[in-house]
């Protein structure tokens, strides 16, 4: 009998729709992608959906072509993964009642702008601990009760995308803890969904059902499913849940550790065995979700990075692009010694920062270099980073000692030695690249009995890890980061 040594991961992104195979060391067999889409909203001018027979008939060709290159008698199990808060209202057949309204979809803002007619912001906040972006799930379930009435009055369960195509592989119609913890409908504090918001909303709370914990069983692949997807019958299959909690299990986190995942935003994460979502904590724009593992945290911030960076250099080294243009902004960026520039930057440049306090690049001289300029943008950034450990530290009540960071901004290395400078904190660099993948196959392997448990899954990979120390500038960096606070509170 071969060893049961792969999983499956239906992988959903906004971008991506991928089916990988994944080994116990965490290492990619096959993958198959084909591009993911919104669609126009048949029932709603203007409104974006997304389209779920076409994403799981795109899925089912992936998976069809896997299976076709694989031994499938080497699965372990099957599970899905994919962005938060996007869903649909199902009756109880499991037969959606309204298409699936994108995280894109403009119809929610004045929702959220509007909530307080149905709970104080504050309060909600305080009950759900998620910060209160326009595309949560809340917003989703007030519009369908002020727009589509008959729909709330014939709902059996709003379902997740990943309980969607769970539905279509299994047949059962439950949701997982990391999803529904993206919805600001949960008492995050029980971990369950909350009486008080359901009441507040006058929406029924059994809607999100019984919640599972990722990594437990679902069932098992139908008849029907198997002759979609080619993954044999009776093969088991575990419930999944959210991106970004995968990937921080994935990095190899543990608890009272930070990741920073790098990319066009940046988002910094925690896992915590608490949190706090008081009135400085919605100032400090930290949402809390549930982590892969029950009873635990991930707190965390986002803010625009690299896609300022993108933005620098496309302005500023306009005859360079690919490698040359990298190479040539970081050797420029690192022939400025630390404190010698007069240059600063507000990196608000998405206008996050209030009507009052846009992006802006000061202290600007006749002599000034677009080296000194770029220097100036990572640290910026790189401050920016240190206030939000500082905010995710106080909410959870943990010291850091590193940051593992992931991403494409992870390969800058001037930016990460500036990280450990400024925050002075070791940052950590791993091999795996998927780490979102490799999150949700642990589990596979944890839920189906290959490993004991989600860590001990986590024990069979080799992150070869590199690590950066904070320098000798250190200390500098501490006393700049002080003074470019002052400024900020000065602009603000």
């Amino acid at each position: 009998m071969p060893e049961k040594d792969l999983a499956i991961v239906f992988d959903c992104g906004a971008t991506n729709l991928r089916v990988i195979a994944m080994d116990v060391h965490g290492k990619i067999v096959v993958s198959e992608s084909t591009a993911n889409n919104t669609s126009p909203d048949p029932e709603f001018p203007g409104g974006v959906i997304w389209d779920v027979e076409e994403m799981w008939a795109k899925l089912c060709s992936a998976s069809q072509k896997v299976m076709r290159v694989i031994d499938t008698k080497r699965i372990a199990g099957v599970t899905v993964t994919t962005f938060g808060v996007d869903g649909a209202f199902v009756d109880t057949e499991g037969k959606m009642l309204y298409p699936v309204i994108s995280w894109q979809c403009q119809r929610t803002t004045p929702v959220m702008n509007e909530i307080g007619k149905y709970i104080p912001l504050e309060e909600l906040y305080a009950e759900a601990a998620t910060f209160p972006y326009a595309f949560n799930t809340i917003n989703k379930m007030v519009w369908m009760k002020e727009n589509r009435p008959e729909v709330i009055e014939k709902v059996h369960r709003f379902l997740f995308i990943t309980s969607l195509f769970i539905f279509k592989l299994t047949g059962e119609l439950r949701n997982d803890a990391t999803m529904a913890g993206t919805s600001m409908l949960m008492d995050m504090q029980k971990q369950q969904p909350s009486e008080k918001i359901f009441a507040a909303l006058g929406i029924r709370n059994d809607i999100l059902g019984d919640v599972a914990e990722s990594g437990e069983l679902a069932g098992a692949v139908h008849q029907k499913a198997e002759t979609e997807t080619g993954i044999p019958a009776n093969v088991p299959v575990f419930f999944g849940g959210h991106d970004t909690q995968f990937a921080v299990f994935g990095s190899g986190a543990k608890e009272n550790e930070l990741v920073l995942s790098s990319g066009t935003w940046e988002i910094i994460m925690a896992r915590s065995a608490g949190f706090k979502s008081t009135k400085k904590e919605l100032a400090a724009q930290l949402t809390t979700e549930m982590d892969a593992e029950k009873g635990l945290y991930n707190i965390g911030q986002n803010y625009l990075a690299s896609g300022i960076l993108e933005w620098f250099a496309k302005n500023f080294y306009p005859e360079l692009s690919g490698n040359d243009l990298y190479s040539k902004m970081i050797f420029d960026a690192g022939d400025v010694h630390p404190g010698e520039s007069s240059v600063w930057v507000n990196p608000s440049f998405y206008g996050e920062g209030g009507a009052n306090n846009f992006g802006a690049i000061n202290g600007l001289t006749i002599n000034t270099t677009r080296g000194e300029i770029y220097r100036a943008f990572l640290e910026s950034l790189a401050y920016r980073l240190r206030y939000g450990i500082e905010a995710l530290e106080n909410a959870g009540g943990f010291k850091a000692e590193k940051i593992i960071c992931v991403g494409g901004g992870s390969k800058n290395y001037l930016w990460n030695q500036l990280r450990a400078d400024v925050c002075n904190l070791p940052i950590q660099l791993v091999d795996q690249k998927e780490t979102t993948v490799l999150g949700a196959a642990l589990f596979v392997f944890a839920g189906s009995g290959v490993a004991k448990s989600p860590e001990d899954a986590r024990q069979l990979v080799d992150y070869n890890p590199k690590i950066i120390e904070p320098s000798e500038n250190q200390k500098l960096y501490g006393e700049l980061c002080q003074k470019f606070k002052e400024r900020m509170q000065y602009i603000q």
